[in-house]
């Protein structure tokens, strides 16, 4: 941090006038904007914003952050137009945007993993994503999937609603007022931050506000309860890299579903929500009429909730416009992943036993220099998407790019991998595209194997050095799918590795593809160095650290 604001000293006189925001404002500095349905045009352009008090040129979802939330009702088809309108050349040009814990199964050319299932969206172009959603419904968020460039604000939330939710009788209200999410922000824009080792954000954003130490009182999220009603809030982890402690002073809440899927109810007074993690919980709104703070304190060294960080305020209907003065109590019955059962079809598939799939793979995570191996291999992006080379006849991974970083796995089989953190720069949350996995053993001290009701969710952490997590699914989604750790900074020094499901099976099991999929290739790749943005990042990069990754 240090090295960030020896950088930030020499602008901040310029834009300190702007970036001062009054606590008197009768509205949010970045109220979000109304919603989206399935079917829609997602804009993806560049603004200045404050949301912390800091001005600073960002990449947006709808001019928002975090991004407008797109809602839908389970089994609708969804029809998102991602139009790119990118001006700014000090930031990332091009862009695409993964529809996160969505399988995407039979359209895995729609799942917005740049240079995995698709070429990235060019400057003044436009790819329609259409897909169907199946049975899937709950909590969900989409986010670019190109390099690092959500860092720069191209994040939002999704909500897919069950009108016959089996949990509905517990809850009163469930709208776009409870969905609450956590950011990390960045005063530095990513193409810089990507060249640099050991990236700790300024802020974390409750529902696009908050603020940074030494910077002004600037607004903070407030979520508005009635007393006596029951709240489903769905808390969306938005980060690049921290991890957050959720809790709330005062409420205690009852976890109803992990990403997307729902789990039997469990009472917890806190829950830790890794990068790409979703929990839906209902909240008694039972206390005193009062101000509570509501808490989301990163594991970066020094967090602190003092003079209103890393908070927002749960604001009870007759409470006074002012911060609350409640006092965070030790949590005494913190979220244990391993507690979490899936509520629907319980039960690990294949034969109980560790080491009984079809399949077993074990990976270990390691890093040197601040690059990232997997079973001794950097990831690097390929220059022809994964499901093209596919498309084109390479089935077997010594024929597909990145050479060592594509597995291939055959049709219908029970996968267990085992995933090894050996490296510092732990806990790393890892998330597959195209399933959930069932989480047979979570990472941390004294972990047990559970095949019997094991969560089931699409992002699990795999721990700190020396721990590791277990995971089953079955490969019944034919296509290459990304495996990674889901803090950006980590993925783009190299922490990923491909699935390749059954690429003889792609070309059928994904049917007629559209033309304009196959045309984002070539124009990207008709692109000049200046037209993909992020001028001189690397400079800029070097004026503020000597700590850069290697080419």
């Amino acid at each position: 941090m240090y090295y960030f604001y020896l950088f930030l000293v020499s602008i901040l006189s310029t834009c300190h006038a702007a970036s001062i925001v009054s606590r008197s404002q009768s509205r949010p500095l970045l109220p979000r904007s109304s919603s989206l349905g399935p079917a829609t045009d997602l804009t993806i352009s560049n603004k200045m914003i404050a949301p912390d008090g800091f001005m600073r040129s960002t990449s947006l979802a709808g001019g928002t952050f975090p991004g407008p939330l797109i809602r839908a009702q389970k089994g609708d088809r969804f029809a998102i137009n991602v139009v790119n309108k990118l001006r700014d050349q000090d930031m990332f040009l091009s862009t695409s945007v993964h529809w996160h814990g969505l399988f995407q199964n039979g359209t895995n050319y729609v799942d917005g993993a740049s240079f995995v299932t698709q070429c990235p969206i060019s400057q003044n172009h436009s790819f329609l994503h259409r897909f169907d959603v199946g049975n899937q419904a709950g909590t969900f968020w989409y986010h670019s999937h190109y390099i690092s460039q959500s860092c720069d604000g191209l994040r939002g939330p999704l909500v897919i609603y069950d009108p016959q939710d089996p949990y509905r009788h517990l809850y009163d209200v469930d709208d776009d007022s409870t969905v609450i999410t956590l950011a990390d922000w960045y005063h530095v824009p990513a193409p810089v931050l990507s060249h640099m080792i050991g990236v700790n954000a300024n802020s974390t954003l409750i529902n696009g506000l908050g603020r940074y130490t030494g910077g002004p009182r600037s607004e903070l999220a407030v979520i508005n309860v009635e007393y006596g009603k029951r709240y489903r809030l769905r808390v969306v982890g938005m980060s690049c890299n921290p991890n957050f402690l959720f809790s709330i002073d005062g409420h205690k809440f009852t976890v109803i579903e992990a990403d997307g899927i729902l789990t039997e109810p469990l009472l917890v007074d806190s829950l830790q929500i890794f990068a790409g993690q979703r929990y839906s919980v209902i909240l008694n709104a039972t206390e005193p009429i009062d101000n509570y703070w509501l808490r989301a304190l990163p594991n970066t060294a020094n967090s602190t909730f003092i003079g209103g960080l890393n908070s927002a305020i749960l604001r009870y209907k007759g409470a006074p416009d002012t911060d609350p003065t409640t006092n965070q109590i030790k949590s005494v019955i913190p979220l244990l992943e391993q507690n979490l059962h899936a509520l629907i079809n319980p039960g690990a598939p294949g034969i109980p036993e560790y080491g009984k799939a079809d399949i077993n793979l074990r990976i270990v995570a390691n890093n040197s220099g601040g690059v990232y191996y997997m079973n001794g291999v950097r990831y690097r992006p390929p220059t022809v998407p994964v499901l093209l080379q596919i498309l084109s006849g390479a089935q077997q991974a010594t024929d597909l790019m990145p050479n060592g970083d594509v597995i291939v796995l055959e049709s219908n089989k029970v996968v267990e991998l085992t995933m090894v953190t050996a490296g510092f720069g732990g806990p790393h949350p890892i998330h597959l595209h195209g399933h959930a996995v069932d989480v047979v053993q979570s990472a941390g001290p004294n972990a047990t194997f559970n095949y019997k009701n094991p969560v089931r969710r699409d992002v699990a952490s795999a721990g700190i050095q020396g721990q590791q997590v277990v995971l089953r699914w079955v490969t019944d989604n034919s296509g290459p799918w990304f495996l990674h750790c889901h803090i950006d900074w980590h993925l783009d020094a190299g922490f990923a590795v491909v699935m390749a499901e059954d690429p003889a099976g792609a070309r059928q099991h994904l049917g007629k593809i559209p033309d304009s999929w196959e045309n984002l290739c070539p124009i990207y790749n008709s692109l000049s160095p200046s037209q993909l943005g992020g001028a001189n990042a690397l400079e800029k990069a070097a004026n503020i650290t000597s700590l850069l990754l290697p080419d």
